[in-house]
């Protein structure tokens, strides 16, 4: 028979006279998100989808220029790669 020899264990709470405070903060923001997939007509199965995130800005030219650029960047990695060789 063995006897286990320990000292001690579990966690402990100990108060130190009082709590501590915390802020919140509440900030509101719209981002938006575009996806774009591509389908082959003969087979109807997925063969690239792009994903474009940013956040939105009150100006609807400031968004349009975003969205412009992210298109861009989305599709300049299309087509993609062929694994075959």
């Amino acid at each position: 028979m063995s006897a286990k020899i320990g000292f001690g264990g579990g966690w402990r709470w100990r108060g130190f006279g009082g709590f501590g405070s915390s802020t919140t903060t509440e900030q509101d923001y719209k981002e938006g998100t575009l996806v774009i997939d591509l389908y082959d007509a003969k087979t109807k199965q997925l063969i690239w989808r792009g994903i474009a995130q940013d956040m939105l800005s009150d100006k609807a030219e400031k968004n349009e220029k975003n969205l412009d650029k992210g298109v861009a960047k989305m599709f300049k990695g299309f087509p993609p790669s062929s694994a075959k060789s």
